[in-house]
């Protein structure tokens, strides 16, 4: 894994609470990403649109819908998981998705 080299924040965020936190915990300021002035309705914002829509991936994830592990390593293996899928679905494609079939009868 990387270090952490920025902090971004959203706009909610710009106050004393986190200043004061990050300078306690952490070795780097936090950058408030603000929307455009002078702009009303929805904005894209570049760096939370690229934190959201990574979330809307891994949602669609059924593992990771809800937040169910016992521990952070468990869900990290997860993630990492769902992000390989993704990636490996860019690669190679497929335009077919699987027949859906009901469960045949059980033989005793």
């Amino acid at each position: 894994m990387g270090k952490v080299v920025r902090m971004y924040a959203d706009s909610k965020y710009h106050n004393f609470k986190l200043y004061e936190w990050a300078a306690a915990h952490a070795k780097w300021d936090p950058e408030i990403v603000r929307r455009p002035e002078g702009t009303r309705g929805w904005v894209k914002l570049p760096i939370r649109w690229t934190v959201e829509r990574t979330f809307a991936w891994l949602g669609r994830c059924r593992r990771l819908s809800k937040d169910r592990e016992k521990s952070v390593l468990s869900s990290g293996s997860f993630i990492k998981l769902a992000m390989i899928q993704l990636m490996l679905h860019r690669l190679e494609p497929s335009d077919v998705d699987a027949e859906f079939r009901y469960p045949g009868p059980v033989a005793a």
